[in-house]
């Protein structure tokens, strides 16, 4: 059974980073509502949930994607971009501690979750305001006894590389190829995103579903004609915070 580690949105997400979005009005209830949701969902595909408790002062906190990486071999803290989000990784890594021997970037490089999409052994990390190369350097050298390899990839004009492509399963990866050049990502079937909805890259895979944000429905489309079933979920309060549906938990096969 898959263990998804996920937290309670924060009341100050108000106060939330934001890189490539203007500030608008966060209705708390009704992203602690799609929240609860996107929580139901991952329960009803077989996940294990391990439930974190709000972190009222951390404002980004609900995003728990971005403060580690988890193998089948290990676990790896992060070290955030934005110094805001560097108190979030200890508890994350207290909920990690039964479940992976813990490793972390010590710095002085800088990374971000959302930042790396892992394929079998490849792993790729978008070099982005969040991420930096003295950070993959890092990564590279903790994985490089199990076997990963580790490489920077570009990208343009989005937060992280999640941001504009996904692995969603097998051999295939889900693409904005104006943010991204997936030939970057190896060769891969890439399902490019309708282009009137730039965020719809964001996604990922459980149980043989792809968890996608309900919004999308045009990607959607792309996406089930391709041959898969997805799974739409509420998360367009969470958005409004640069946050995705990978953002918000930690999967663990």
């Amino acid at each position: 059974m898959p263990i998804a580690v996920t937290r309670a949105v924060s009341r100050a997400i108000v106060s939330c980073e934001l890189t490539h979005l203007d500030r608008v009005p966060i209705d708390l209830d009704v992203a602690r509502a799609q929240h609860e949701s996107y929580c139901d969902a991952l329960e009803q595909l077989g996940c294990e949930l391990v439930r974190l408790p709000e972190e009222p002062a951390l404002a980004d906190s609900v995003f728990v994607e971005d403060t580690a990486l988890v193998f089948d071999e290990v676990a790896v803290l992060m070290r955030p971009g934005a110094a805001s989000r560097r108190p979030e990784v200890e508890s994350v890594g207290a909920a990690l501690e039964a479940l992976r021997p813990i490793v972390r970037i010590e710095g002085p490089g800088t990374l971000d979750g959302g930042d790396v999409i892992v394929i079998e052994r490849d792993v790729y990390v978008g070099l982005s305001s969040r991420s930096d190369g003295e950070g993959v350097e890092e990564l590279g050298r903790l994985l490089q006894a199990h076997g990963y390899r580790v490489r920077g990839v570009e990208l343009a004009d989005c937060l992280h590389l999640k941001t504009a492509a996904c692995w969603i399963g097998g051999n295939t990866i889900v693409a904005n190829p104006a943010w991204i050049d997936p030939n970057v990502l190896g060769e891969r079937r890439v399902i490019e995103i309708d282009p009137a909805e730039p965020f719809s890259a964001n996604a990922f895979p459980v149980a043989g579903k792809v968890v996608h944000a309900d919004s999308f429905a045009r990607t959607r489309k792309r996406l089930e004609a391709a041959g898969f079933s997805v799974a739409p979920v509420p998360a367009s309060e969470l958005a409004k915070a640069e946050g995705g549906v990978t953002c918000c938990s930690l999967i663990l096969g």
